[in-house]
């Protein structure tokens, strides 16, 4: 058995596991969220964008970023601009795994704009990540958020 096959085969044991096998899966998936959120906070798109995959995609209203170097220009120009010395709120509602190497992130975020001290609810957005376990750990694939419907 070569070692890709042995990790393979690690992998597909640990995903019919019980949930404690799934543990350090779960705390690296808070980690990288936890980072990218820091990294907001910090204005620093080259970190919020450093736990993404290089074919990562991020759909928001009324746009699509097809890459992470895409989504880096755009949060680096959000940063210099409109989004300078704001801050995330964010809840990670549900986290669960779409096999060994998958899984799927639904979170309630708002930001809050310089000098706010809460997110008006019209700001609030449900966010779906996907993300993926490659040799360097877990990656975000994909992002999307819409607005959080009321009511």
């Amino acid at each position: 058995m070569t070692t890709q096959q042995s990790e393979q085969s690690q992998r597909s044991e640990q995903a019919s596991q019980p949930a404690r096998f799934r543990e350090a899966d779960e705390a690296a998936i808070h980690a990288v969220l936890a980072g990218l959120y820091q990294a907001w906070d910090d204005g620093d798109a080259d970190g919020f964008v450093a736990d993404y995959t290089e074919d990562a995609s991020a759909i928001l209203p009324g746009s699509y970023r097809s890459s992470r170097e895409e989504i880096r220009r755009s949060m680096a120009g959000g940063f210099a601009g409109p989004l300078k010395g704001s801050t995330t709120i964010n809840r990670v509602d549900q986290l669960r795994f779409l096999g060994a190497d998958a899984a799927v992130v639904i979170s309630e975020t708002g930001v809050l704009f310089a000098g706010e001290t809460e997110v008006p609810a019209e700001r609030m957005v449900n966010a779906t990540w996907v993300l993926e376990r490659r040799d360097s750990g877990w990656l975000v694939a994909a992002y999307h958020n819409s607005p959080v419907q009321a009511g």
